[in-house]
């Protein structure tokens, strides 16, 4: 089992050795020390480690805070605040850059080990997810014998819906509901991605938590449209309302 590269960011010297002796005793890799803001984020691009342990008060113009931002933009690697300061104004600039995790000094290793392994297992999972959904994202384009079809997780299988056969495509908080038929698939996305994926020729908005392929609204009973089947009304909401009149054909 590889060893979880770990840079360390301290101003103190003695602390940042004795942070470090912990560190190799819990079975970590060291891969630098920095002692400023500006050299912690020189590090963190030039060895990309597997995280980074960052004391909020550091010597200098930048902050532990500040360093930490800066890395965010630049690569995804999770930070954990080390620090003597727990006041309600530290701990607020603190979450906007939203560390994996906040240690107060003095520490235990038995703290620090923990809080490592818990940010390690979080990245780990959110890395998962993002290529997960860059990977159905990246099937959605695929074509089978002309028609369009997506691939949806359910039951952790990965099953093919063919885009005519969807009826329609609902918001719900951080997810949509992809309608087919009788049955529903639940994955992890935006409403404005799907849309992106979907065929543009077929489907349209017509509401802020709703997608409908055209050819599946059998009429239109203002302010709602009736689908395929004429069990489910859908709201038109009022500023799709004059796109969606401008894609049916009406006499």
């Amino acid at each position: 089992m590889s060893k979880n590269n770990i840079l360390v960011v301290e101003d103190e010297a003695i602390v940042s050795k004795d942070i470090q002796q912990s560190l190799k005793k819990l079975g970590y890799n060291i891969v630098g020390s920095a002692a400023t803001g500006e050299r912690a984020v020189e590090l963190a691009i030039e060895t990309k480690p597997d995280l980074v342990l960052m004391d909020i008060m550091l010597k200098g113009d930048m902050s532990g805070i500040d360093a930490a931002e800066k890395i965010r933009e630049k690569i995804s690697i999770p930070v954990i605040y080390l620090t003597a300061y727990a006041d309600e104004n530290t701990l607020a600039k603190a979450k906007v850059t939203e560390p994996y995790g906040y240690i107060i000094k003095p520490f235990k290793e038995v703290d620090l080990h923990t809080s490592i392994e818990m940010a390690l297992y979080k990245h780990t999972k959110e890395r998962e997810i993002i290529k997960e959904r860059d990977f159905l994202y990246s099937l959605v384009e695929n074509q089978d014998g002309g028609e369009g079809v997506i691939f949806v997780k359910s039951n952790s299988r990965l099953v093919k819906v063919k885009t005519v056969d969807i009826l329609f495509v609902e918001a719900l908080k951080d997810y949509v509901v992809i309608n087919v038929g009788d049955v529903k698939y639940t994955i992890h996305s935006t409403m404005k991605e799907i849309q992106k994926k979907l065929p543009q020729k077929e489907f349209q908005r017509i509401h802020r938590s709703y997608i409908v392929r055209l050819d599946k609204i059998i009429a239109i009973e203002q302010p709602n449209v009736v689908i395929e089947g004429g069990k489910k009304l859908l709201p038109i909401g009022g500023s799709y309302k004059e796109e969606l009149f401008g894609r049916i054909n009406l006499v």
